[in-house]
């Protein structure tokens, strides 16, 4: 027999492709099994193309170290013949790795098929040598190789499939199984070969017109690992672009999630909305039609909160309603829904089975709300109104059900407050009226169905006319004129104050224009605001807005806002404050001394004017301490340089002593009564 020699240098490159092969299999198996459904057919091929070349490669490179004393060559057709088979082998390979799952009767198919496709490549390469007489082979180490490639497919299939996920360290099981699968490959390889045996006077016939082997080492060297190479790279770069775009998915999906929570949410206290509460009743109604039950309503308002409010500042109002909801939550059955609708307004929705559930429910939250809260180091306490409404007794819309639960509520405070109290049918007028009230004030917006009325406002040292302040009433097509008590709560509770403000925002100074046109060129026209309208990202360009359309100087308006509207949130209020004064409008603040007056915050503030609560003119006639808390407040205004107006002034005593006060400006029904457009002219023009 001839004796064959081996190169150890390219033995050893052939260990190091078989391991960077593996390496890649393992690899290219992950982005299979991870990429999108349309994408894996396009991985599968790639991938078959560079493993198979690889595993070939591998093989080549074995057979390339093997020298015998004899001329050497491959012919061509077989050699690519077993390079196919290589492909096809590791597109199958692939292509099983790819399957969801893999039971162990498809992995022992798997690896049968995969070794006899490997086992046939081995053995077709050799062929390509063309030897003269055939190649003679031990037939059990030709079954040992075969063996060999079964199970080293088999458990390149396992660990592939194993592997195939992005899990922690599997960069270095990847490395490490390569290690094994790339031995296994040169194991089977070599032991083909050891099964080969070449007789004396053997020659080769691939070596007259087949491939030289003298170059072909270096050249498939270098294609493989080129090949190799950039199957890898391209993997990479396809999953760190995979890892990027699944990243911004999931930042987009978390910014979506926080969005909508943002928006069904409250943001003081994190509990549902109001938007998220109507949607639950509905569904909660629309599960009891279809398999019937009871469910309540509960409308919650915190007894005292207000004082708490003025007193301490909205901070520390905030903190107490946060520390409410969190409080309430937390005791609530996890199926319950608490939401914050207002400002210290709350409902609880819930199923129960009866009445006496719903009484059991009411006085566990009454229990609970009435124990003390340390908010900032302070003690504080406050305590609860409950309207209660149950489904389907009281109601089968929800708006009706809110509107009943509302009404029961203020029948528990008109009771005496800290109780609850049941909707009945005693109660079922008030909330019928509230509701087709706000029904009309809807389309009373629709239909221009508000008028204005100005009340006129007198220096108090000369009792010229120097303006109005614009007051809304609402012509009513069937209960006649309303005033503003009839429905600005109504409208404020709805949300429908921000579009009467700005409408009569629009009037006042449609109105302040045509005066200005027939000659009264001193006069102002005070228009209140709501703290909603105040609140609105838009409010002073709608006010700037209003001014140009009508040609009217901002120094003929003024802008009245009550001071705990300026108070309940100081750095909005100055800002908003600073960019009207900058527009040239005039601001005053309306009701002073009613609230909780903090001196430190209203010199801070941009304001024009104090106007005096009516509450301080009309107890003037009780003596000497109403005299100088009175005179007090003036005294404080005119040291910080501000307008003084008083309202409410209905008798001559009180007129004569804010004159002598030195108030600037006068205005109650002594004076004149508000009166529409068409007639303040007019009338006025009788009394001078």
């Amino acid at each position: 027999m001839l004796t064959g020699s081996y190169d150890l240098f390219l033995v050893f490159i052939s260990f190091c492709v078989a391991v960077l092969a593996s390496y890649t299999a393992l690899d290219l198996s992950g982005r299979v099994s991870t990429s999108k459904k349309e994408a894996v057919p396009f991985w599968i091929v790639g991938g078959a193309v560079a493993m198979g070349i690889g595993i070939w490669s591998m093989h080549f490179v074995g057979m390339l170290a093997f020298s015998l004393p004899i001329p050497m060559g491959y012919d061509l057709g077989i050699t690519l013949l077993s390079l196919a088979l290589a492909i096809l082998a590791s597109g199958f390979a692939l292509w099983m790795v790819a399957q969801p799952e893999m039971p162990w009767s498809h992995l022992c198919f798997g690896a049968l098929a995969m070794g006899a496709g490997i086992g046939a490549m081995h053995y077709l390469g050799m062929y390509a040598l063309l030897m003269q007489p055939g190649i003679q082979y031990d037939f059990w180490l030709v079954g040992l190789s075969l063996a060999v490639a079964v199970l080293a497919s088999a458990s390149a299939l396992l660990i592939a499939f194993r592997l195939r996920r992005h899990t922690a360290y599997v960069k270095a099981w990847r490395i490490g199984a390569s290690l094994v699968m790339g031995g296994a490959i040169i194991g089977m390889h070599y032991t083909g070969m050891a099964a080969a045996s070449f007789p004396i006077g053997s020659f080769c016939a691939a070596a007259i017109d087949g491939l030289d082997s003298n170059w072909l080492a270096s050249l498939v060297i270098v294609v493989t690992l080129a090949v190799l190479a950039i199957a890898l790279l391209t993997s990479v770069l396809d999953a760190r672009m995979e890892m990027r775009t699944d990243a911004l998915s999931n930042s987009l999906a978390r910014a979506n999630k926080e969005l909508t929570h943002l928006a069904l949410h409250d943001n003081l206290t994190k509990l549902p909305n109001r938007l998220l509460l109507e949607d639950r009743i509905e569904q909660t109604i629309q599960k009891m039609k279809r398999n019937g039950g009871v469910f309540t309503l509960m409308f919650l308002d915190l007894d005292g909160f207000k004082p708490i409010n003025d007193a301490f500042g909205h901070h520390v109002g905030d903190q107490l309603l946060a520390q409410v909801g969190e409080r309430l939550k937390g005791r609530l059955r996890g199926a319950d829904t608490l939401a914050r609708v207002g400002g210290d307004e709350f409902v609880l929705l819930a199923e129960i089975d009866s009445a006496e559930d719903a009484s059991g429910i009411a006085k566990n939250v009454i229990d609970l709300v009435n124990q003390p809260f340390n908010v900032g180091g302070q003690e504080l306490r406050v305590s609860t109104s409950m309207g209660i409404v149950l489904y389907p007794t009281d109601g089968v819309e929800q708006q009706e059900l809110l509107m009943n639960a509302d009404a029961a509520m203020y029948h528990a405070k008109a009771g005496g407050k800290n109780d609850f109290s049941f909707f009945d049918a005693s109660m079922n007028a008030n909330a019928l009226v509230q509701l087709q009230l706000l029904q009309d004030l809807r389309r009373a917006l629709q239909n221009e169905e508000f008028v204005l009325y100005y009340q006129p406002k007198f220096a108090a040292d000369s009792g010229i006319v120097v303006g109005a302040e614009a007051l809304v009433r609402w012509q009513h097509p069937s209960r006649g004129l309303l005033g503003p008590s009839a429905f600005i709560g109504l409208a404020e509770k709805s949300g429908l104050i921000v579009e009467l403000d700005s409408w009569v925002l629009k009037q006042a100074c449609k109105q302040i224009g045509q005066w200005l046109a027939e000659g009264h060129g001193d006069w102002c026209v005070a228009v209140n605001v709501s703290a909603l309208q105040l609140s609105q990202p838009r409010f002073v360009e709608s006010v700037k807005s209003a001014l140009e359309q009508n040609q009217v100087p901002p120094s003929h308006l003024i802008i009245e806002i009550t001071e705990t509207m300026a108070m309940n949130d100081i750095s909005v209020s100055i800002k908003v404050l600073q960019n009207l004064a900058a527009l040239g409008v005039s601001v005053s603040i309306d009701d002073f001394g009613s609230g909780h007056s903090s001196l430190l915050y209203l010199k801070n503030l941009p304001v024009n004017e104090l106007k005096i609560d009516r509450g301080f003119v009309n107890e003037l006639r009780h003596g000497a301490a109403d005299e100088a808390i009175l005179t007090a407040i003036v005294e404080l205004g005119q040291a910080l340089g501000l307008r003084i107006v008083a309202e409410g002034v209905e008798t001559a005593e009180q007129q004569k002593f804010l004159s002598a006060m030195n108030c600037d400006v006068l205005q109650g029904f002594l004076l004149g009564h508000p009166l529409p457009a068409d007639q303040f002219v007019a009338t006025l023009a009788k009394t001078v």
